[in-house]
């Protein structure tokens, strides 16, 4: 972690300097760049990430009166993990959270009927597929991490409660603040409504998305008529495998999946009830939480359960649907390239709905999040063009697409009756497929095994030998390394922070000296210096020279006497107001635990350069001289920019920038 760049701070580092002038802004102003509708976990990733960035007025509401105290998600996979580092909690999460190390399987027991047997017992995550582990933890507490992020970014977001969107309305072109919002909040007895006008609108406001409904979009999809009912219960209990996650299929009462909670008491149960009839809801089953306890009993059988306390119960309805596109935006089929761009986005359970026994609904909600923010703030700050913002749409219904055919097939095995040993017939499910099809799905339930496709932010396949472990499309497989400047151990991941700003990792090829890897330097002399570089093209004059582009390298031979002096001068970046030197840009494989060239397949006679995009999937995968390519790939969607006034401070130049109007 660094601090202390523009003067010496007492205090927690975490709490960035206030923007110096901001002022205290009105409830709701009349005019933003960025509305989000919703305060799930959707929406606060997206918030968060545009906290940031104080030259980009970001306001959130929703309609509850304050934070969410209890949630209903809990299962936070390997890849969130990953994302809460960039955000700068994983650890808390870490520290708090029950770690799923196991997952155990139970069947009916053969030979003595009515009761079940354990089956089998699998690792939760496959060795290397993550430095980080699934863990689970309430939905409430994930809020508040953001929250926290939130209140110390340099914009000091705060969501705005107790308001509700009446009526959203876009214009087909005119005023830059191209979308309406009619909101309604309560002022003691008093309704107040209130207008904000604002560039992007984004709806993370849940399945029943009034924002969905207002820019004519739908889900589609179809319900499995199975009833669930799901409860956190502190209990005393005689079954083994009550700290592990488990899924039980019993012969005659139905399915269990029982899923650990934090603090070492609490345990979650997903009770499989009844089928509903054609057009039935689970509302009209009027379904208690005692039925729940007993039904959950009768399944555990021989076992015995003793419930104490429920903490949240809930029942719910399996079904898989989908939104055909995310976003207001009209297709490009015009000659001349005509077509709406988009103003409105739809995130999360506003674009995809399925069942919660995967764990998947707030991870690949907050994933959306994610991928849209970053992109928000390019536009909305001139470093990139505004059709950056159709790939939000396109990159993320593919993942969710395969999101609801993996849980359509998941409920379908885990809702079916088990196969007797021997029986071939009949619709039932062996445990044993249904076990080795949960191993397979690995790396889906873990979040790691999404891939974009080839677009204006991702590159093609051509170089990818290069560095095979590093797969173009995927997110960026962290490794460890030693930092050149003082030998620390560290993930060469986390440095990629949510901070918008690109990474550009340079792995040398073979040789010590700097002789000896004349295409390290000779890469960083053209990024530095060459007029057709990203870095002299995109980052704005008097702004930090990483400012945009955050250049890293990995040396694979370092003599003992080597240290980060001796690298270019773009690996020892002078920044602030004082010109300090920036030594953390350096770094070299950790043998003891592991070498990153092995790990992640880099050659290690050419080297290579990868390129990560702000949300820490990799972009590309090129030559260290490849100089044509990696100008023409950021040409394809970033401005050229000039040092820009504040429009709050006029006298005051600011480190963002505008795209030069042709």
């Amino acid at each position: 972690m660094q601090f202390h760049l523009n003067g010496y701070r007492p205090g927690d580092p975490a709490i960035a300097e206030p923007y110096s002038v901001m002022t205290a802004l009105p409830a709701l102003p009349g005019e933003v760049d960025v509305l989000i509708i919703g305060c799930g976990p959707a929406g606060l990733t997206l918030a968060a990430q545009l906290a940031v960035f104080p030259d980009i007025t970001t306001r959130i509401i929703e309609q509850k009166p304050g934070p969410l105290l209890v949630g209903q998600a809990d299962g936070i996979a390997c890849r969130t993990m990953e994302m809460f580092q960039a955000f700068g909690f994983a650890d808390r999460v870490l520290r708090e959270s029950c770690w799923i190390n196991q997952t155990c399987f139970w069947k009916p027991d053969e030979t003595r009927p009515g009761t079940i047997m354990r089956s089998g017992r699998i690792q939760d995550t496959e060795d290397g597929l993550s430095e980080f582990p699934h863990v689970i933890l309430n939905q409430a507490r994930i809020h508040d991490f953001y929250l926290e992020a939130m209140r110390n970014s340099p914009s000091r977001l705060e969501p705005d409660y107790g308001r509700t969107l009446l009526d959203l309305v876009v214009a087909e072109a005119g005023p830059i603040h191209r979308v309406t919002a009619t909101l309604e909040r309560r002022d003691g007895a008093q309704v107040v409504t209130e207008t904000v006008r604002a560039r992007y609108v984004v709806g993370c406001d849940g399945a029943r998305s009034f924002v969905r409904r207002a820019i004519g979009r739908a889900l589609h999809g179809d319900s499995a008529n199975q009833a669930w009912g799901v409860m956190d219960i502190l209990a005393v209990t005689d079954f083994p495998d009550i700290r592990m996650k488990v899924a039980i299929h019993s012969a005659s009462e139905g399915s269990l999946l029982i899923i650990p909670r934090e603090g070492g008491y609490l345990v979650r149960f997903y009770i499989e009830l009844d089928k509903l009839a054609v057009g039935e809801r689970v509302a009209d089953r009027n379904i208690t939480v005692e039925r729940l306890i007993l039904a959950a009993g009768r399944i555990l059988h021989p076992y015995t359960l003793d419930v104490k306390e429920v903490a949240w119960w809930s029942v719910y309805e399996i079904g898989q649907r989908l939104c055909d596109q995310f976003d207001d935006g009209t297709e490009v089929a015009a000659p001349d390239g005509a077509g709406r761009e988009p103003a409105v986005f739809i995130v999360g359970d506003a674009c995809h709905t399925h069942s919660p026994k995967a764990g998947q609904g707030m991870n690949v909600s907050m994933q959306d999040g994610f991928n849209l923010g970053w992109k928000l703030a390019s536009v909305l700050r001139g470093q990139a063009a505004p059709r950056l913002l159709g790939t939000y749409s396109a990159e993320r219904q593919a993942v969710a697409r395969e999101l609801i055919d993996f849980d359509r097939e998941f409920a379908r095995m885990f809702s079916a009756a088990p196969k007797r040993a021997g029986d071939a017939e009949g619709d039932g499910v062996d445990p044993a497929e249904f076990q080795r099809y949960f191993a397979r799905q690995g790396r889906f339930t873990a979040g790691t095994a999404t891939q974009y496709g080839p677009s204006l932010i991702v590159g093609d396949a051509r170089h990818q030998a290069l560095a095979s472990g590093f797969v173009i499309g995927t997110r960026f497989h962290s490794a460890p390394v030693l930092r050149l400047a003082d030998a620390r151990p560290m993930e060469l991941g986390h440095v990629v922070a949510a901070d918008g700003r690109w990474r550009m990792f340079i792995f040398a090829g073979a040789g010590a000296l700097p002789e000896d890897n004349a295409a390290v330097w000779s890469l960083c002399a053209y990024l530095l210096d060459s007029p057709a570089s990203p870095i002299r093209l995109y980052t704005a004059p008097g702004s930090d020279v990483d400012s945009v582009f955050d250049v890293r390298i990995v040396l694979q031979d370092v003599p003992p006497e080597m240290t980060a002096a001796a690298m270019p001068a773009l690996a020892l970046p002078q920044k602030g107001k004082y010109g300090l030197t920036d030594y953390e840009k350096v770094y070299r494989p950790d043998h003891r635990a592991g070498d990153i060239y092995d790990l992640r397949s880099i050659d290690r006679a050419q080297g290579c350069l990868v390129v990560v995009r702000p949300d820490q999937y990799v972009a590309n995968v090129l030559p260290l001289d490849a100089y044509d390519d990696i100008a023409n790939f950021f040409g394809g969607f970033m401005n050229p920019c000039r040092t820009i006034v504040d429009r709050r401070e006029p006298a005051k130049q600011v480190l963002f920038s505008e795209a030069i109007r042709t």
